[in-house]
C-alpha cells in the first residue's frame, strides 16, 4: 500500500496523520477543515486557546494563508524554508477561527522532511500539525514515541524515523516595527532580523487577548515524573538525597551516581543535546526513578537559550 496515498485518503476523510517534520512529530489534519481541526485539539486534549501552527510545502501555499506578505516575510521564507522557522502574520480569510484559537494571525511554515513535503504536496493544501502527544507532555521526536498512543483506527502514523532537530521551530511575528521571537528555537532572533533587515523586537508572552503562538501558554514539555534543574553539582547531590532520581548530566559531562540513582549522558554540542533532550525525558519518565534531575546547560548561543526555555517550562508544576 501506498503510504501517502493512504494518509492523504484519511486525511480527506476528516482523519488525523501524525507526521514527521524535522522538529517532532506532528498530528496532521487538513487546515480548511474546522471539524477535522477540532479532532486534533480533542485528541490532543488542547486547550481551544492554543493556537496551531499551519504546514505547507512551497512558500506559496504558505502565502495564501496569509492576508498579507510584506518584504522581510520574503526574505526569512527564501532563506530558512524549508526549515524550523514559524512566521505568524495576518491570517487570510479562508483561515478557519479555531486555528488561530480566534486571533487575527496565523502561524504558518514549511517543514523539512520529505514525508512531510510529500504528504502536503498528495493533499494539495495546508495542514495544521501540532506536536503528536498528549498535551503539555514531552514532544516525540521518533516514531516509537507516537505508536501506542493513538488508536490506528483513529490516526494514521508515517514512519520517519528519528526527527534530525528535536526541538520546536523557532515561531517569529511579523510586524509593521520589526520581528518579535515568540518561542525559541535553533534559529536565533538576531540572525532571523538580520536576514530580514528589521529590528529585533523585544520578546512577549501575550497579553489578555487570543494568543499568537504556540509555545506561549505556562508549563509544557513536562514528563511525567517531576523535573527539577540544578545549576550546579551541590545542587544535583541534595536532590539526589530526596530518593531515587534519573539524571540527565550536564553536557559532555558524566555524572557519576550510585543505586538506586541513574545517570544518563548527554551530549557536548547544542544541536545534539536538542536532538536527544525529548527522547532522554521521555526514557527518564520509564526508569522507576521519583523525579527526573538535570544538569542545567549553562552555555550561551540559540540553540541553548531554547534547550533552556524547553527545560524551565518542564519544571513547571
Amino acid at each position: 500500500m501506498d503510504v501517502i496515498a493512504h494518509a492523504t485518503a484519511h486525511l480527506r476523510r476528516g482523519g488525523l496523520v501524525a507526521m514527521p517534520t524535522e522538529t517532532v512529530y506532528g498530528l496532521a489534519a487538513i487546515a480548511r477543515d474546522a471539524d477535522a481541526v477540532g479532532r486534533v485539539f480533542e485528541a490532543k486534549g488542547r486547550p481551544s486557546t492554543n493556537p496551531l501552527i499551519v504546514h505547507a510545502s512551497t512558500l506559496e501555499m504558505a502565502r495564501d494563508c496569509c492576508a498579507s506578505w510584506p518584504v522581510a516575510a520574503d526574505a526569512l521564507a527564501r532563506a530558512f524554508w524549508p526549515g524550523p522557522l514559524t512566521l505568524v502574520l495576518p491570517k487570510a480569510q479562508w483561515v478557519p477561527e479555531i486555528v488561530t484559537a480566534g486571533g487575527p494571525t496565523v502561524a504558518v511554515r514549511v517543514p523539512q522532511h520529505p514525508l512531510a513535503i510529500a504528504l502536503l504536496d498528495a493533499v494539495g493544501e495546508p495542514l495544521v500539525a501540532p506536536s503528536a502527544n498528549p498535551s503539555g507532555y514531552v514532544s516525540p521526536t521518533s516514531v516509537e514515541h507516537v505508536r501506542g498512543v493513538w488508536p490506528e483506527e483513529r490516526v494514521v502514523v508515517l514512519d520517519g524515523g528519528a526527527c534530525s532537530g528535536g526541538l520546536e521551530s523557532t515561531v517569529l511575528a511579523v510586524e509593521s516595527a520589526g520581528v518579535r521571537v515568540l518561542r525559541r528555537g535553533v534559529l536565533g532572533g538576531d540572525e532571523l532580523a538580520k536576514v530580514a533587515g528589521v529590528p529585533l523586537l523585544d520578546s512577549e508572552s501575550g497579553g489578555s487577548g487570543p494568543l499568537a503562538s504556540p509555545g506561549l501558554a505556562g508549563a509544557h514539555y513536562q514528563p511525567a515524573l517531576p523535573l527539577v534543574l540544578a545549576s550546579t553539582l551541590d545542587e544535583a547531590d541534595a536532590w539526589l538525597g530526596l530518593g531515587p532520581a534519573c539524571v540527565l548530566s550536564a553536557p559532555g559531562v558524566p555524572l557519576a551516581v550510585d543505586p538506586p540513582h541513574q545517570s544518563m549522558p548527554m551530549p557536548a554540542d547544542g544541536e545534539s543535546y536538542a536532538r536527544e533532550l525529548y527522547a532522554a525525558m521521555r526514557d527518564a519518565d520509564e526508569s522507576g526513578a521519583l523525579r527526573i534531575v538535570v544538569c542545567a546547560p549553562l552555555a550561551s548561543g540559540a540553540v541553548w537559550d531554547a534547550v533552556r526555555e524547553r527545560l524551565v517550562r518542564a519544571t513547571a508544576r
